[in-house]
Formats: C-alpha cells, sequence, structure tokens
C-alpha cells in the first residue's frame, strides 16, 4: 500500500514532481509554516479580539510562541527528521526567539511609527495594518529568517563519510 506522500505525488503533474522530491525539505518546512500561520493567525485573532484588545503585539507575540513549539515539534519529526539533541532544542529556540522579534517588528513600526492606530485611522484600517504588517509582512520576513537559520545551526547533520557525495535518496 503506498504512503500518503506517495499518494499526493502521484497526483501532482509529472514535471512538476522531481522539482518537489529535490526540495523535499522546504516542501515540508513551507507545510508546516503554513499549518502553524493558520494557528498562529487564529490565536492571535482570538487573544485581539477578547483578553487583549490593546495590545496587538503581545497577542502576536503569544500566537507565534504557541506556534513556534508547533513548529519545532513538525520540523523536528517531519521536515528535517532530527533526532533529539539537547543542543538542537536551545538552537531552535534561540532562532524562534529572534524569529519573533523579526515578526513583531513591522506591526510595532506599522502601529508605533506610522501610527496606523485608532484614532489615527479608522478601526477598519488598523486591523487591515495589523493584518498586513504583523500576519504577512511579519510572518514573511521570520519565515526566511527561521528556514536559512534553522538549516544553518539548528537541524545540521553530518553525513557518513563513505555518502557525504552522494545525493540523498529518501521518500518524500
Amino acid at each position: 500500500m503506498p504512503s500518503p506522500t506517495q499518494r499526493v505525488l502521484a497526483r501532482v503533474p509529472d514535471r512538476l514532481r522531481p522539482f518537489l522530491v529535490q526540495h523535499r525539505k522546504l516542501v515540508k518546512f513551507l507545510l508546516v509554516g503554513g499549518t502553524c500561520f493558520l494557528l498562529t493567525m487564529v490565536i492571535n485573532f482570538g487573544l485581539k479580539l477578547t483578553v487583549l484588545q490593546n495590545k496587538p503585539i503581545v497577542a502576536l507575540t503569544i500566537a507565534t510562541v504557541i506556534a513556534t513549539v508547533v513548529s519545532y515539534v513538525l520540523n523536528r519529526q517531519w521536515s528535517f527528521r532530527a533526532n533529539g539533541r539537547q543542543r538542537e532544542a536551545v538552537l531552535f529556540f534561540v532562532v524562534s526567539g529572534l524569529a519573533v522579534l523579526v515578526n513583531d517588528a513591522p506591526l510595532g513600526v506599522s502601529r508605533y511609527l506610522l501610527h496606523l492606530q485608532v484614532p489615527d485611522v479608522s478601526p477598519f484600517t488598523q486591523e487591515v495594518a495589523d493584518f498586513v504588517s504583523g500576519m504577512i509582512i511579519g510572518t514573511l520576513f521570520a519565515m526566511v529568517f527561521r528556514y536559512w537559520a534553522m538549516k544553518r545551526w539548528v537541524f545540521v547533520h553530518q553525513e557518513p563519510a563513505e555518502s557525504a557525495g552522494e545525493p540523498e535518496h529518501q521518500p518524500v
């Protein structure tokens, strides 16, 4: 019986399949990121519409931290298939902590430097500016930073000497 990955790949056009297999870590990273983006969005709006109405950066930070923990588990077990090491976990959370700051920065600029907040703008404009700056721009910047930093410092695998020059032959 084919695996779920094999069933999905069977539905992908033939010309696209080699690209997806070659860049499987990136594809998996993006799928995990998309899932965590949705989780962040739900938590962020839940907090902003209830207990943290006047604290958008705190709401986004809490949502991002929760999604980061989920991201660690999914990336470690699936995207990068890393074996558990304490150093890896510490580095992951250091990189993720820096990424939270990268993620929050555009929202801070939008709210406090550009003054895109009530009473300077309408509540609708404020929410659109918050979404675009925090959820879209911040997430994109943080995603690029995380992917680069995770590959460079966190999920680094040393290959055995005999397979160092050979390409990886693992299923997606």
